[in-house]
């Protein structure tokens, strides 16, 4: 991936488009946001079937980022190297959620299920142009990254502590580089939240 550049799209003076980009980017979030981990205490967790509940419902996050780039993928809107980058970033999602099946299975539990893009409730009928897909896929990884976030003090095994957050490191890359394709700051806070 070292060759491909990330292209910068112009930003839109235009008053209703930059809502619609918001509302986007709002829907990314809210769509992981619906999967996202339970409420919980800050405590960690107490044993290995609170890790699995919580390796589970961050398979549910892999498995929509899945369907997500699938969905951008299809779309017809990317053009080739953006292409190629959600590709990449789809197989990346791919990988998480093998290793996330194969720990579940360790620990004695049973993955969930992944659905069908159309059960996610993709904003599919806003998806005009490349920005609007990737800001969807912006706003999809930011929320992946806050709820693995959430989720690294919580693991009784202090190993998926560990893993979870190389992933979380995974899910920050995402969505810095798709805000940078947007022609937006790519580190626009100093912590996430």
């Amino acid at each position: 991936m070292q060759d491909l550049e990330y292209p910068t799209l112009p930003a839109s003076p235009d008053r209703r488009a930059w809502f619609r980009r918001g509302g986007l980017f709002v829907a990314g979030l809210g769509a992981a946001s619906a999967l996202a981990l339970p409420a919980r205490s800050f405590a960690a967790s107490s044993s290995s079937a609170d890790d699995v509940q919580m390796l589970n419902v961050a398979l549910g996050l892999e498995y929509q980022a899945i369907a997500a780039y699938q969905v951008g993928a299809e779309s017809g809107l990317l053009q080739k190297p953006v292409l190629a980058v959600a590709v990449e970033f789809q197989s990346q999602h791919k990988a998480h959620a093998g290793i996330l099946e194969a720990t579940i299975h360790k620990l004695g539990g049973t993955p969930v299920m992944a659905r069908k893009a159309s059960e996610y409730g993709f904003p599919t009928d806003q998806l005009h142009n490349q920005a609007d897909v990737l800001r969807f896929a912006a706003g999809l990884e930011k929320g992946a990254a806050s709820a693995y976030l959430g989720t690294v003090p919580q693991f009784h095994e202090r190993a998926l502590a560990k893993a979870a957050a190389s992933i979380l490191g995974d899910e920050t890359m995402h969505w810095a580089i798709l805000l940078n394709a947007l022609g937006e700051n790519p580190v626009p806070a100093a912590f996430i939240a």
